[in-house]
């Protein structure tokens, strides 16, 4: 067993789950993963199955019932990463955008030098993403500068979705007060940890948007990040949001 554990949260990913599997379990170091299931209707999870033959003991799957949510599902992975022990717990996409060779990155952020939680940050050293249109580049750059000025936050990229928390850090927040479901539940993470006086690390990486399924982004999830930031910044005033 590993000390670290590699949460991948999954919905009609059956064209990249597989190949996104096999590289982790090719790096240097150890992980572990933990496929958290949304009743995918396109056979993805019997592709893991299959594949926890050839993994027994560094593969695992949790199933839901249905699509309930990107926040809901790592929450549901926080969780099982606790009950086993995990010290280092790591977000990350199933379709490429994030590079699993950055997975070491993360952890020697956290595991050497000292970061409590470590951000795979598309903007801190500029905008490193490929594949994307103008426009989508523009408005997530704009996004991140918008939280950090509600907020007040001192990170980059607001809204990263490739992270690495130390195990106290998931112990410390109140797991079941995580309020949203989709990207402001990326900022809800990071602006409670920061709250909390842990300390934050970003690492650069290059985003490459999927080449292949489906993407989960739509108006009602960018919806939920520009009032959710308000609604966070309220209630950090009033001492509610952890």
């Amino acid at each position: 067993m590993s000390d670290s554990l590699v949460i991948i949260p999954t919905y009609k990913e059956k064209e990249n789950i597989e190949n996104i599997i096999r590289k982790v379990f090719s790096l240097k170091k150890d992980f572990d993963i933990l496929v958290v299931e949304d009743n995918s209707p396109d056979g993805t999870a019997e592709i893991v199955k299959n594949l926890m033959i050839e993994f027994p003991e560094r593969l695992f799957i949790e199933e839901r019932r249905g699509k309930l949510g990107l926040g809901t599902a790592y929450i549901h992975g926080f969780k099982w990463a606790l009950k086993n022990k995990y010290e280092y717990i790591y977000e990350m996409d199933a379709d490429f955008s994030h590079n699993p060779n950055d997975l070491i990155n993360l952890y020697n952020a956290c595991a050497v030098e000292g970061a409590d939680l470590a951000i795979g940050s598309r903007y801190i050293t500029g905008v490193n993403v490929v594949n994307w249109p103008m426009g989508r580049v523009l408005m997530s750059y704009y996004a991140s500068a918008y939280v950090r000025f509600i907020t007040r936050m001192k990170i980059m990229d607001t809204t990263a979705g490739f992270k690495c928390y130390k195990r106290k850090v998931l112990e410390t927040i109140n797991l079941d007060k995580i309020k949203f479901t989709g990207y402001a539940f990326q900022i809800e993470m990071k602006f409670t940890t920061w709250k909390l006086g842990f300390k934050v690390k970003e690492v650069p990486i290059i985003f490459t948007d999927r080449t292949a399924g489906e993407s989960k982004m739509n108006k009602s999830i960018f919806r939920e990040a520009i009032f959710g930031v308000i609604d966070l910044r309220w209630r950090s005033i009033l001492n509610k949001f952890y």
